[in-house]
């Protein structure tokens, strides 16, 4: 054994004990928070890795970015092998991993093969950030993202240098295989050998060093996320995406609902903070960034992470955390910040790591609403009304049906025999825009000559509103009543026109055991028309756009029913807005946002009629009764309403029948 091999042994020794320490210190500050079970499914958290963490496929959702961190990520994969091999050669000189027999050669080509490609990716990461760099990138310090692609930089050269001097001194060194490592030969071929092996050595610690120097900066950076994405990606959520996690409002020993600093989160939660890799996928997408509110999920994540590190180091310590003056709600997140959320799951959808941001801020709102009874004052009437009139308006519940009049049509209270119920919805029932799309609806069964009932009076609020506002005594107030009604009546198939009750039937209620088969009106419509019982033979011309429903594209993947019902409809011509299907654009409505003021910034439903009206259509077409306020508003606000209206699919349909 060598001096230097003694040297780089302890050097070693002491740079993993370092990692090692601070990787402990990190576990503990992440036992910190409320424990929660994420390890159920092990082999469909398996295949989520595979596709997700592997395949990169939320990071190519972008091909230009999604590519260069795709060559990156696997290029630090594959050339472990590599990094382990110069490991090998401090602890013993002659070390190879050559007994692996015929396996070494392919693997050495493959080593040049991606080294080069991150060298490649690694230069344009850098020219994208100095002269192109994407508008998420603005008001974020880039500074350590450069310093990160420079250590990359710095391993893969050395790396060729390292190969390319050991070549010179030993000519047996697959020289045949390395085709880049030779490329670069020619600059140290006049060397002699001993001043070849003095360089070799300086390009093996170089590479070694920013190797180990990578590694202990990992825990103190956004690249901590190299450690942690994986886990996170294995440990996210496999209940249905628009479920929000129920509280348990029977546990008397709860004294604190929702979450207003660190050990009120999960564990998994603060894992979230600590995975953010700070590339902005999610404000970027943020309707309510876009239009100048203060809301930025990033932002969320980062705070978190930052609140961890500032207090898990004092609470593992057992230090008084008393001088930490200010809590994570208020001190760092402010309520604007909590309160401009559409609960639209953008943010979570281009997350390339799998971060639940909806669920944290949701469990903020739970804190304000039920401990400090602090939330925007439109939401004290929407709250009252729930209460009262078990819909968030201010009409009265003797007059929910009253939509029907006339339109014969048959109440559970007085029929038993029926294919489907009816859910109308609080929008459907007593919102004179949306009681047109009810009364369509209605029509179209009627046609297909389906039997059906409504509730009428007794059906309430689903309850979507109040929980997404934080108010989850009220909201499941609300569930409980329902699913007494629905499972007294012996339902089993539900058809909604409103996604938000549909997410929230079908989600939702089986955490309280309302457990039915829900069905989302487009999706019914088009098995109407596939099976014949319904024919749309009149011509409509007219140039339509359909606007995603976030409740129903994101949070249920249904985007082709209500495209395949338009394209149907003789003379219709379907234009697609740039940001569709699952990069759709918020209406600015969910999240209760329906009941509240918009004072900050640009209105969501502006910015989101301004691209529909752009494209010169006549017909703005959708699938949700928020999102056809939001879009008819708009459509008034623009002065459009001579050239442009706003029609459900239903309405649509029920016109070509």
């Amino acid at each position: 054994m060598t001096y230097n091999n003694i040297i780089f042994i302890i050097v070693l020794i002491i740079a993993i004990s370092y990692f090692l320490s601070n990787f402990v210190r990190l576990i503990s500050f992440l036992k910190l928070g409320k424990a929660e079970n994420r390890t159920d499914q092990p082999f469909v958290r398996f295949k989520k890795v595979l596709v997700v963490a592997f395949g990169q496929t939320k990071l190519l959702r972008e091909p230009f970015a999604g590519l260069i961190h795709f060559f990156i990520f696997w290029g630090f994969v594959i050339l472990l092998s590599a990094i382990l091999e110069s490991i090998g050669e401090g602890i013993y000189s002659n070390f190879s991993l050559s007994f692996i027999g015929w396996l070494y050669s392919p693997l050495i080509f493959t080593q040049e093969v991606i080294a080069f490609l991150v060298v490649i990716s690694v230069l344009f990461a850098f020219s994208r950030r100095l002269f192109n760099p994407p508008k998420r990138f603005e008001g974020h310090s880039t500074a350590e993202a450069y310093f990160i692609l420079g250590m990359i930089l710095f391993i893969m050269l050395s790396m060729f240098g390292q190969n390319s001097t050991k070549m010179l001194l030993d000519e047996s060194h697959f020289s045949n295989l390395r085709f880049i490592s030779v490329l670069i030969s020619p600059v140290f071929n006049q060397l002699s050998n001993q001043s070849l092996e003095i360089w070799y050595h300086i390009f093996w610690w170089i590479h070694i060093g920013f190797v180990l120097l990578f590694l202990n900066y990992l825990p103190f950076s956004k690249h901590l996320h190299v450690l942690t994405s994986i886990p996170n990606v294995y440990l996210s959520k496999l209940t249905p995406k628009g479920a929000l996690k129920s509280i348990n409002l029977s546990d008397e020993t709860l004294t604190k609902f929702g979450a207003s600093d660190i050990e009120d989160f999960t564990w998994k939660q603060l894992l979230d903070g600590c995975t953010c890799t700070e590339c902005g996928r999610c404000t970027a997408s943020c309707p309510a960034n876009i239009t100048g509110k203060p809301l930025s999920p990033r932002k969320i994540m980062e705070d978190l992470r930052s609140r961890l590190m500032e207090k898990g180091l004092l609470l593992t310590k057992k230090k008084d955390v008393s001088q930490l003056q200010k809590q994570f709600v208020g001190g760092y997140v402010t309520e604007d910040e909590i309160w401009a959320c559409t609960t639209c799951s953008a943010c979570v959808q281009e997350c390339p790591v799998m971060i639940e941001h909806l669920d944290t801020i949701v469990d903020m709102r739970r804190y304000l609403v039920l401990n400090e009874s602090r939330f925007p004052k439109e939401l004290q009437t929407t709250f009252l009304n729930l209460e009262r009139n078990f819909t968030p308006w201010a009409f009265g519940h003797s007059t929910r049906a009253d939509w029907a009049e006339g339109l014969n049509v048959p109440q559970m209270s007085n029929t038993k025999d029926i294919d489907i119920l009816f859910w109308v919805g609080c929008a459907g029932a007593y919102d004179d825009r949306a009681k047109k799309v009810s009364r369509a609806f209605v029509k179209i069964l009627q046609m297909a000559e389906i039997k059906f009932a409504i509730l009428g009076i007794e059906e309430k609020c689903s309850g979507d509103s109040a929980r997404r506002a934080g108010n989850e005594y009220l909201a499941q107030m609300l569930m409980n009543e329902n699913i007494s009604t629905l499972n007294n009546y012996n339902i089993k198939k539900i058809v909604t026109t409103c996604p938000h009750c549909f997410n929230t039937l079908k989600n939702e209620y089986p955490q309280f055991g309302g457990n039915y088969e829900v069905v989302h009106h487009t999706d019914y419509i088009l098995n109407l028309i596939e099976d014949g019982k319904i024919r749309l033979s009149k011509k409509i011309n007219a140039k339509i756009t359909f606007h995603d429903s976030c409740y129903l594209g994101r949070y249920n993947d249904i985007y082709e029913s209500p495209r395949q019902i338009m394209s149907s409809i003789p003379g219709t011509k379907t234009i697609e807005m740039e940001r569709s299907k699952d990069k759709g654009f918020c209406c600015g409505a969910g999240g209760a946002r329906m009941f509240m003021e918009e004072t900050i910034g640009k209105r969501v439903n502006h910015d989101r009629t301004e691209e529909a009206l752009a494209l010169n259509i006549n017909v703005i077409g959708t699938a949700c009764p928020f999102c056809l306020t939001m879009l008819s508003d708009g459509v008034k606000d623009k002065e459009a309403t001579e050239k442009v209206v706003v029609k459900d699919i239903a309405e649509l349909v029920a016109e070509a029948i």
